[in-house]
């Protein structure tokens, strides 16, 4: 499964994120470190189910609004220094080792200087959150990689010994890909006698092993009491921002589970579905006014970002039955698949399970109802049925 972190300074807006994508039971205060202990739960990104190409919904979808799970991990607040253990933050970083893309929770506001204090709203440029995340996280890489390097001298002293492959062995340890190695080498020019690297040299690894490996998408929270044109500077300073109400999506929710709003993480906007006092009715009207201005609340925006922009995934659904777009117990459309965008049949047959994988005898697109070959392309809303001597 997909893992997605959070990650950010002390009351930036994390944990009330996650408790509006998870609806887990979190702390939630205006305190540093109201996170200790790594959340983890079970958030969706949301797609367009291929139920709606049929007569009827399938059951596993709300109205053709497919919510695909995914990991989400909710890390402590970062402060300054954090790569050299302050504040706990290297035992927060870590937990950051396996996450494959990260959200930055910045406080849009300006309400929190740099160590996650309150402060009046404005008086704090946000724009620093963003380079502090970045920089802190390339030093921790740099960290990991120093601590690793002794390692890589000492097998520099055997005939046999090759650098690329050596340090492939210690990337690969902390998410890179093989692939990922060689093409960071091939962006830099480098010594293969690893006793002629520097510190420098090892931090500029470890800031493409961070954009590799642990690219970010910026959550520009509290953007609807944020001063005017933060969320553009935000915009000019990081290449992804989704500006995000985490409180209005957590309000929404609860509203939702009150059975007083009509209301499907990701739209752009409510209905009210039940009756409401005149201080709740103010409360989702200012909702609704975020809503408007930045097209729906933003968290699920900043998932679907995350897995479907960053990432760039795909949502495939494999079958049993091609004609009817069931599982073997007639169930419709019951699983749903993130792939690479480009995956084969084959990589959907292991995704399913390795046995499937081992067995892969061809695959059939269910939507044309012809064969595909085992190097066909798949793309976002597939159908297919996988034929195996396992099934």
């Amino acid at each position: 499964m997909l893992s997605v972190a959070l990650a950010g300074k002390p009351n930036a807006g994390k944990s009330t994120f996650y408790k509006a994508a998870t609806r887990a039971d979190v702390d939630v205060g205006n305190y540093p470190f109201t996170t200790i202990d790594p959340n983890r739960g079970i958030s969706h990104v949301r797609t367009r189910c291929p139920c709606l190409d049929l007569e009827q919904r399938c059951g596993n979808c709300r109205d053709g609004k497919r919510y695909v799970p995914i990991e989400l991990l909710d890390v402590a607040g970062l402060v300054p220094g954090a790569h050299e253990g302050r504040g706990l933050g290297n035992q927060f970083l870590d937990a950051l080792t396996n996450a494959d893309v990260i959200l930055n929770v910045v406080d849009a506001s300006g309400g929190t200087n740099a160590e996650g204090e309150p402060v009046e709203i404005g008086s704090y440029d946000p724009v620093d959150d963003v380079q502090f995340i970045e920089e802190e996280m390339d030093l921790w890489l740099a960290g990991i990689i120093d601590r690793n390097w002794e390692s890589i001298e000492r097998g520099s002293r055997s005939p046999n010994f090759d650098f690329e492959e050596s340090l492939t062995d210690v990337l690969t340890g902390i998410g890179a890909s093989e692939y990922d190695v060689a093409a960071m080498l091939r962006e830099l020019n480098y010594s293969t006698d690893p006793h002629e690297w520097g510190d420098e040299d090892r931090e500029e690894l470890a800031r493409l092993l961070r954009r590799r490996t642990k690219p970010i998408v910026v959550v520009a929270n509290k953007a609807d009491v944020a001063p005017e044109g933060n969320v553009e500077r935000l915009r000019e300073a990081a290449d992804r921002v989704v500006p995000t109400t985490a409180e209005g999506e957590l309000a929404l929710r609860q509203a939702v589970d009150a059975g007083v709003v009509d209301y499907a993480p990701g739209d752009e906007t409510f209905s009210i579905a039940g009756e409401l006092s005149d201080a709740q009715t103010d409360g989702l009207e200012r909702i609704r006014g975020v809503m408007d201005a930045w097209g729906g609340t933003g968290v699920q925006a900043a998932l679907d970002e995350a897995v479907y922009g960053v990432l760039d995934r795909i949502t495939v659904y494999p079958v049993q039955n091609e004609t009817r777009w069931t599982d073997g117990q007639g169930n419709v459309l019951p699983d749903a698949f993130l792939l690479a965008d480009g995956a084969t049949p084959k990589e959907l047959a292991y995704a399913v399970h390795s046995d499937i994988g081992d067995g892969y005898l061809h695959a059939v697109d269910a939507r044309e109802g012809r064969r595909i070959g085992e190097d066909h392309a798949l793309e976002e809303g597939d159908v297919v049925k996988i034929v195996s001597t396992a099934n």
